[in-house]
């Protein structure tokens, strides 16, 4: 079972290769997850970044996004 803030990296997949990583690490989040940290970096372009904004900043489980810096962005889902 996940807790905490498990971490996925999107490293070297397309667009639709993370959407279906992302959503299912949002299906397996329990309870005890309070954030998923998404890698995704930052040196070869924005997609996926930009991705996640689009399609997981107004998601259900969702309560806000947080960039801790340019190559990461965490899907807050719970409050500590």
């Amino acid at each position: 079972m996940m807790t905490g803030i498990p971490e996925l990296d999107l490293h070297g997949k397309t667009r639709e290769q993370a959407r279906a990583s992302i959503d299912a690490m949002l299906r397996r989040a329990g309870r005890g997850v309070y954030r998923i940290r998404l890698i995704h970096g930052s040196s070869r372009g924005t997609a996926l970044r930009d991705l996640i904004m689009n399609d997981y900043a107004s998601h259900p489980k969702v309560l806000r996004l947080v960039q801790p810096n340019p190559g990461v962005t965490e899907l807050v889902l719970r409050e500590y």
